[in-house]
């Protein structure tokens, strides 16, 4: 029980970045190791997986419903009859509560004031990497300014090293640079998990913009990026599993053996 508490799984159901990778975690949970867990943590995972559908209306995006639809399947392949058929209900209630959310908002038709360019380029200059593509979302002029070079030159400086500068020439686009040089940097199991290492905090954390959270760890590693895990490497992590015979990426051999240790309660 404590791994899976330690995991927090529930807490990200109500941010909205977050929302979609614990979906997708729980679905993975639910597929590989709900067989095989106690009845406690099962137990755990039923409460979860309530709380995500129940929270749905409150998140309602596109990534939200996709996510939680995949759950939705799981539920349905993995979960007793009972208990898939309580989950069910609680899916569809957040599926009637999300039409009429949307409809509430297609009559209201609330404008977002129009702020000149350059105050929503400074204003977005404060902002993480996370919260400058969700502004991109917002509105027609909003996308326009996140797409502002001089922004992502910044967020390229902050999350990559010298060496990596060198090589970009100039004129160079620096959304597109930091794009490939971040799905370059991490795997992409790892990019859809939300997970990393924190060796500070010698757990596995829900990262923000790439770093824990946590801001003493922050200070303590001079605010460097955490070292990203797989949902499956959680997986194994919930199963006290060291290592996957059908996982061989590098990125599980490096994964801290400390982890393992935890006693399982």
């Amino acid at each position: 029980m404590e791994r899976y508490q330690n995991l927090m799984v529930e807490e990200a159901f109500s941010k909205n970045r977050l929302y979609p990778f614990a979906c997708n975690e729980l679905s993975s949970i639910l597929n590989l190791a709900y067989s095989r867990l106690p009845k406690n943590v099962k137990a755990l995972i039923f409460r979860d997986t309530l709380s995500a559908f129940r929270l749905l209306p409150d998140i309602n995006t596109s990534a939200a419903v996709s996510a939680a639809n995949l759950l939705l399947k799981s539920v349905e392949a993995v979960l007793p009859k009972q208990k898939k058929n309580l989950a069910i209900v609680e899916f569809k209630q957040a599926k009637v509560a999300l039409k009429r959310r949307s409809k509430s908002h297609e009559e209201k038709d609330i404008d977002i004031p129009s702020l000149p360019q350059d105050i929503l380029i400074h204003i977005f200059s404060f902002l993480d990497v996370s919260s400058l593509l969700s502004s991109a979302q917002v509105s027609r002029s909003w996308n326009q300014a996140t797409h502002e070079n001089s922004l992502w030159q910044t967020q390229f400086d902050l999350h990559f090293n010298q060496k990596v500068l060198i090589r970009i020439q100039s004129g160079i686009d620096w959304r597109e640079a930091f794009k490939k040089a971040f799905i370059a940097a991490n795997s992409s199991k790892a990019l859809r998990s939300g997970r990393g290492y924190c060796s500070y905090c010698d757990s596995i954390v829900w990262h923000d913009d790439l770093r824990c959270a946590n801001k003493q760890c922050r200070l303590k590693s001079g605010n460097k990026p955490l070292d990203l895990i797989s949902t499956h490497q959680v997986v194994n992590y919930l199963l006290g599993i060291e290592s996957s015979d059908d996982e061989s990426e590098s990125d599980d051999e490096a994964f801290p053996g400390r982890l393992w240790k935890l006693s399982y309660v």
